[in-house]
């Protein structure tokens, strides 16, 4: 039986012993695991580090210190009507098999992107024409229209070898078992339901690294038992959400825990199934964002770690992006009376009973779904429910594992779901993937964002014409309007950034970021800085 993390906390046993340079690290929550390396694919469900650090891309963005790192590729540049971008590729890069890596590597990438769209996340085939390679270490990308943002579309694609994929039936449906890559960890040499092991590359690019050993993942159905281990000093490295962190988890070892929680992970959203009525109203889904009270929610949910969200939903990643009249819109404030107000426009009346009714005099009940173990969001939705329900609509929380919620959040199978939202190095995706209406996938079909499937031609013309802004003056202009088109249409409803998680424990290793070294975030989630950290860490002499 596992024993209350209050329990653990007070207990001074040391951790068990543990073969040497083995990093044990928690990100995933998972009840087993299912072996599956397939980088290509979002819906596939890849162990992690599956795309940042068994697979590599060309550049890394650094959100943390604000630039691009070069990687698999040493640089880039643009040709002079920016429609052709070329990526000069690193010399003496093999794959973990002792194949040269090449340009015809990432000319095949791209190709089989192209060939199953389902790969094609990002939609670079949109605004791509043509991938050749310049001789084995230049490719180059030509553009159909100006597309700056385009760049990190490219840059962060994940590299497959053209001699292994080129042999794969079906791209899409492959597990990759024994995967074949350039990262720092590629060698499956342990994988059982409740624990896998990654061990290096035996011909990693960067001469040394990684100092790691071998990565080694417990499942943990739950947040909580992932926390004990944490707390008990059996991991090293999570990404979790630690009640009362600096209590139960630093102060115990303050010598060698530490945490890490910037505003910097992508905003939680509630997300309204808008292709169901009434939730296509933007008067009830203003009215479902006035009801909801902030400040409890982060308090009660989030103890504190983050803040409300304003009417912009930017994170602190983009603080010199934010348009700080369109900040103060009403929308995001509490406020039941107005959200009552708005909900009797829409003519969602009252019933004798108190609960509201749609117009065909059904109950106005909707079922609300979240992941089940991740006691944060779990909470955040009782807390939601609870709002919604001041209102006179029936909310029902709803929990499934993972991998099924996931795929219901994919497909547009909900009608209210806690999730995150899409990132970059400018808001230009971020927004995309909120407003956009290239975006929008139909009910059904496995979409990478934009779960909420709605798009707005006014901000898809704003962000259009940002693809081609050269300056910083011209891009911050158009994102202020886009942001009050956001404002303005209310796609999604907004609750918190959500900070980015990141425990270490320096006992057995040295070198994770901090706020006095933030060279890449120190939360695991956060691909592909993850790549960074992996090869920066080194086993503490004993």
């Amino acid at each position: 039986m596992l024993l209350p993390l209050a329990l653990l906390v007070a207990c001074s046993s040391e951790p068990r012993p543990r073969p040497p340079g083995v990093l044990f690290v928690s990100v995933e929550q998972q009840s087993a695991w299912v072996r599956n390396f397939n980088p290509l694919f979002a819906g596939a469900g890849a162990r992690w580090p599956t795309r940042a650090g068994v697979y590599e891309c060309m550049e890394i963005f650094s959100s943390a210190q604000g630039k691009w790192v070069p990687w698999l590729a040493t640089g880039h540049a643009w040709s002079e009507d920016q429609r052709t971008l070329r990526f000069t590729l690193r010399d003496g890069v093999l794959w973990s098999d002792g194949k040269p890596f090449s340009a015809d590597d990432v000319v095949f990438t791209f190709g089989l992107l192209k060939q199953h769209p389902a790969l094609d996340a990002g939609g670079v085939w949109r605004f791509l024409t043509d991938v050749k390679a310049e001789g084995q270490g230049t490719v180059a990308f030509t553009f159909s229209r100006v597309y700056l943002p385009g760049f990190s579309d490219l840059a962060h694609q994940i590299i497959v070898p053209r001699h292994v994929w080129k042999d794969v039936a079906d791209p899409v449906t492959f597990t990759n078992p024994e995967p074949v890559a350039t990262g720092p960890f590629t060698q499956v040499t342990l994988f059982r339901n409740q624990v896998y092991e990654l061990g290096k590359n035996p011909h990693y690019w960067q001469p040394g690294k990684p100092a790691v050993s071998a990565l080694r993942f417990l499942a943990f159905p739950t947040n909580d038992q992932a926390n004990m281990a944490l707390v008990e000093g059996e991991v090293d490295w999570a990404g979790n959400f630690v009640p009362a962190v600096d209590r139960t988890f630093v102060s115990r070892d303050p010598a060698h825990h530490a945490r890490w929680f910037p505003l910097y992970g992508s905003t939680v959203f509630l997300y309204p199934n808008t292709t169901r009525p009434p939730l296509d109203d933007v008067r009830v889904r203003k009215a479902l964002s006035m009801a909801l009270d902030r400040d409890r929610l982060v308090e009660v949910a989030m103890y504190g770690y983050t803040r409300p969200a304003d009417a912009t939903a930017l994170n602190d990643a983009y603080t010199g992006w934010k348009d700080p009249q369109v900040a103060k819109d009403a929308w995001t404030h509490h406020d039941l009376d107005a959200a009552n107000k708005l909900l009797d426009e829409a003519g969602l009346t009252r019933g004798a009973d108190g609960m509201r009714r749609l117009k065909d005099g059904q109950p106005f009940a909707l079922d609300l779904e979240v992941v089940s173990g991740w006691s944060d969001w779990v909470r955040a939705g009782q807390v939601v429910g609870r709002d919604l329900r001041k209102l006179g609509i029936g909310v029902t929380l709803k929990t499934y594992e993972f991998g099924t919620w996931f795929t219901r959040l994919q497909k547009g199978e909900f009608q209210l779901a806690i999730s995150w939202s899409l990132d970059g190095p400018t808001p230009y995706n971020f927004y995309k993937w909120l407003l956009s209406p290239r975006t929008v996938r139909p009910v059904g079909e496995v979409a990478a964002a934009n779960w909420h499937r709605m798009g707005d031609a006014q901000a898809d013309e704003l962000l259009v014409r940002f693809e081609r802004a050269g300056t910083p003056e011209e891009q911050h202009a158009l994102m202020s309007q886009v942001q009050q088109r956001f404002s303005a249409t209310a796609p999604a409803i907004p609750l918190f950034p959500n900070p980015s998680w990141g425990e270490s424990n320096s006992l057995r290793f040295t070198g994770f970021p901090t706020e006095q070294n933030p060279y890449a975030r120190l939360a695991p989630h956060a691909e592909p800085d993850s790549l960074l950290v992996l090869t920066e860490l080194t086993p503490r002499e004993r």
